[in-house]
């Protein structure tokens, strides 16, 4: 199916060339691609490798694929061939505004695709590189991917129950929050270029990512001295504030301060509790987490969460069933919001942008292509030598 043209959204009118694979850079290019920009995705010959990450797949490649790939047009690079290579240097100083890579470290040197060589050429381009480790520093030539970044950055450390494994969080965070970090970054040097011409290099990777997501711990470790540890479900520095197993299923509820409180131990019918100078202040209830968190847990059990969530709105009490990606998906208020797009060429609706602009959320233009399917078009106006 023909992209359709893209004629709407903030950044209509950009182009940005995605030298990009896995998650990150497709990640944020399909966030500029959302956007309103035409972005050019340049694969190599046997293609992005998520596009075998599967099973499952749909469309001829993996839903990971799909699910960071929709928007964009995709064109095959033979980037170790002299003449392949210099259509796309001529295709990036000829139309891009953006270009963004997470190529393996010293790639983009070599190939003459560097920040300093293109910006040489076309001072007013916005490169982002999105790397490992980040740009300098004794790790900075090493690869890296998401599951190495939780473990480096403290991130396992403080995730799952204290004494047992350390687990991942099950979503790509440091990956998609890479990608995040990127779109800002670019958008805030497309903001300066509006007012000084002039374009620059925007650098973000896994690794600072990871470690910025650490903030709230490494807080609590500068000032007390004392290393996080895992909480469950529970939070740093905050008391009753996790999950808890119902008589059906599991609820999360946050008594995040001394009211919310004061409404729990109403809705579970102990307002003695309320009293008790163990519970008094969250910082006691921090203290004493492990006497009041097994005495909720006893009174979780004897509820389901229909009846949970019902006495606990009553009393203006924060609460939330733990559901699963089909609950999620078939919830009103995820239908409500319209965050599952149909979208144009796909088998599959997919989870939209996040964002809207005058109640309006971007819509898909088009489902990820097969692969190559627009080299001939975008670089046929290369193909003779300049």
């Amino acid at each position: 199916m023909e992209q359709q043209p893209n004629t709407q959204g903030p950044l209509a009118g950009m182009v940005v060339i995605e030298l990009g694979h896995s998650v990150a850079a497709p990640f944020a290019g399909q966030v500029l691609a959302d956007l309103g920009a035409e972005v050019i995705k340049i694969e190599k010959p046997e293609g992005d490798d998520a596009r075998k990450w599967g099973p499952p797949f749909v469309d001829g490649a993996s839903a990971s694929f799909q699910a960071l790939n929709r928007n964009k047009l995709s064109v095959i690079g033979h980037l170790r061939d002299p003449f392949e290579l210099c259509k796309i240097k001529r295709l990036i100083l000829e139309r891009a505004d953006v270009c963004l890579q997470n190529l393996r470290p010293g790639q983009v040197v070599q190939l003459g695709l560097d920040a300093a060589s293109l910006l040489a050429a076309k001072p007013a381009l916005v490169y982002c590189n999105m790397g490992a480790f980040g740009a300098r520093g004794p790790l900075a030539a090493r690869p890296g991917y998401d599951p190495l970044m939780q473990a480096a950055s403290g991130i396992m450390s403080v995730v799952g129950t204290e004494g047992q494994a350390s687990v991942r969080v099950g979503p790509s965070i440091v990956d998609m929050g890479t990608g995040m970090w990127a779109v800002i970054g670019i958008l805030a040097a497309l903001l300066k270029r509006k007012g000084d011409g002039v374009g620059g290099v925007v650098d973000v990777s896994l690794y600072e990512t990871a470690t910025s997501w650490m903030s709230l711990h490494a807080a609590q470790f500068l000032a007390s001295g004392e290393v996080p540890v895992k909480t469950g479900s529970g939070q740093v520095g905050i008391v009753p504030y996790r999950a808890y197993h119902s008589a059906d299923g599991e609820l999360v509820v946050a008594a995040g301060n001394d009211k919310l409180f004061r409404g729990l131990c109403q809705a579970v019918e102990r307002p003695e509790w309320v009293a008790d100078a163990r519970f008094a202040s969250n910082p006691e209830r921090v203290r004493h987490a492990h006497i009041l968190y097994p005495l909720l847990e006893t009174e979780m059990q004897k509820r389901t969460n229909a009846d949970w969530v019902a006495r606990l709105d009553a009393q203006g009490v924060p609460c939330a069933p733990v559901q699963n990606t089909r609950q999620m998906l078939e919830h009103e208020q995820t239908q409500a919001l319209g965050m599952l797009q149909a979208v144009p060429g796909s088998s599959i609706p997919m989870i939209g942008l996040p964002i809207s602009f005058d109640g309006v959320r971007p819509a898909p233009r088009s489902a990820a292509r097969s692969l190559g399917a627009d080299t001939t078009a975008v670089l046929d106006p290369y193909k003779e030598a300049p």
